[in-house]
């Protein structure tokens, strides 16, 4: 015992700060896609260079559109040519209350280079309700619909030392009638699909739905066919979608707060805006 608190000692405090300072990610990490500064409208890289279908419109055309949820971060639209373009951010903070808000529109400027537009605004969540009931508190059931495990990988970390998503009042129970909501990783498979809504309903309301990773976001890129439903949203209402494959645990703890009303989500890129920090 003496030797493990000594150990202790020596080690110090590894939680990270994360929510209240900002993320800190790995040189190598690679972020959401995004046009770059400035770039040439024409110099987008054509749909069929994503092997999972995020890039809608062909060359020729003077509206063009990412879709983040579909987003597997492979890197293939920011290499060659393309990447004169798009390149890759860093932004971990990409959770949205919306579908919707996670495809970024972009059109020809005037002058020929790439303009953004603006997301459209979320729709009404019970997000409010959530945060005057509980509080601070959250307990989540986590639901694998299908996934490889990458999600399911990343959502263990967020309750070791180092993440610690307990310090948050947020932790995972096994069953849905003791949680406020379910957190659901992979397409939805055929196999499943009638335990998913199963297990939503056993929840007691109100309850949230958080889909995790590309896959359970947009069907990823397994997409929708006889054996997968596709994403969450096919089989229930998600309040919070959080993209990436995977998602690093500071992204889940981002939706996760977002979900519950802890924080604001700005639209893709636009960073995290706090309302009142996580403690609010």
């Amino acid at each position: 015992m003496l030797t493990a608190l000594l150990r202790s000692l020596r080690t110090g405090v590894v939680t990270i700060r994360y929510p209240e300072a900002p993320a800190r990610v790995p040189e190598r990490f690679r972020g959401a896609p995004r046009p770059r500064a400035g770039a040439p409208f024409d110099l987008l890289p054509p749909a069929a260079v994503c092997p999972s279908g995020a890039y809608a419109g062909e060359p020729g055309s003077a509206r063009r559109a990412i879709d983040l949820a579909r987003c597997i971060g492979c890197g293939r639209c920011a290499e060659g040519d393309a990447g004169a373009a798009v390149e890759l951010g860093r932004e971990v903070e990409l959770a949205a209350r919306s579908r919707a808000a996670l495809v970024v529109e972009l059109e020809r400027g005037a002058d020929g280079r790439i303009v953004p537009l603006p997301p459209p605004p979320p729709p009404a969540q019970v997000a409010e309700r959530i945060r005057r009931t509980l509080g601070r508190s959250l307990h989540l059931r986590h639901l694998d619909a299908g996934s490889c495990n990458a999600c399911d990988w990343e959502l263990t970390a967020l309750l070791n030392p180092v993440y610690d998503v307990r310090r948050l009042g947020v932790d995972f129970v096994a069953s849905p009638r003791h949680a406020d909501g379910v957190v659901v990783t992979g397409p939805v498979t055929r196999n499943l699909e009638a335990a998913v809504r199963r297990t939503w309903e056993a929840v007691p309301e109100p309850r949230v739905v958080i889909a995790v990773g590309a896959c359970a976001s947009s069907g990823g890129i397994v997409g929708r066919s006889y054996a997968s439903a596709g994403g969450v949203g096919e089989v229930l209402p998600v309040d919070v979608f959080v993209p990436g494959c995977p998602p690093r645990p500071e992204a889940l703890v981002y939706g996760i707060l977002v979900a519950v009303g802890r924080l604001r989500a700005e639209p893709p890129g636009g960073g995290a805006a706090r309302a009142g920090g996580a403690g609010a």
